[in-house]
């Protein structure tokens, strides 16, 4: 089993990656779940949906990120700890790493307040591997921009300006640096592939998957 969360800007790809890894288990017979955040849980989605919403009363940002870790302790209390306890892998889209970079990097909080409120609101669960899914801002914006065209809706967060994502790249990037170890940075730019090739090549060097 392994715990792994992917990261990165919106637009990045991170959807189709985890895709490729869940089919890679299922025809392994590896039992796994893929969840997300904001979300993963029937409490944790209904308040996804007061965060993404781009009408009514916008949080504030200690609000915001309050709302962010009332969602991630109710995710991993009812879904991630029972399904890592079950010997399951466990997929998530977006974990602490996000709070930091949107949060911190974006708008503007203390990381070490941050910080603190993951381990609160984790229970100190730590992913075994962060997989960024990193992707210059202007390239992210075309490819939300390229979702609206086709119908979907921006997000409050997909609305911010330039800066905004930047900020949040940078935030991402340092991570990754400070902790290399725990982190492997794709090239989003790729096509979903060629970086599963990659993630497939440190999931077997891991001994988590096998050549």
């Amino acid at each position: 089993m392994a715990f792994i969360v992917f990261e990165g800007l919106d637009g990045a790809g991170k959807s189709s990656l985890i895709q490729l890894l869940a089919n890679d288990l299922t025809r392994s017979s590896m039992q796994h779940i893929i969840t997300r955040e904001p979300g993963g849980t029937a409490l944790g989605e209904e308040l996804r949906t007061i965060l993404l919403r781009t009408d009514g009363e916008a949080p504030v940002a200690r609000a915001e990120l309050l709302l962010y870790q009332a969602i991630r302790a109710q995710h991993v209390e009812n879904k991630i700890k029972p399904a890592l306890k079950m010997g399951s892998w466990v997929i998530c889209d977006r974990y602490t790493a996000s709070s930091i970079a949107f949060q911190a990097g974006g708008r503007g909080i203390s990381e070490n307040d941050i910080k603190s409120l993951n381990d609160f609101s984790t229970d100190h669960l730590q992913p075994q591997l962060f997989v960024l899914l990193d992707l210059p801002v202007e390239e992210s914006l075309k490819r939300i921009q390229k979702r609206v065209d086709g119908g979907q809706n921006k997000d409050r967060f997909e609305q911010e300006e330039k800066d905004f994502h930047e900020r949040i790249r940078t935030s991402y990037l340092k991570q990754s640096k400070e902790d290399a170890n725990l982190w492997l940075v794709l090239d989003a730019r790729k096509s979903s592939e060629d970086m599963y090739k990659e993630l497939k090549s440190k999931l077997i060097e891991k001994k988590w998957l096998k050549s």
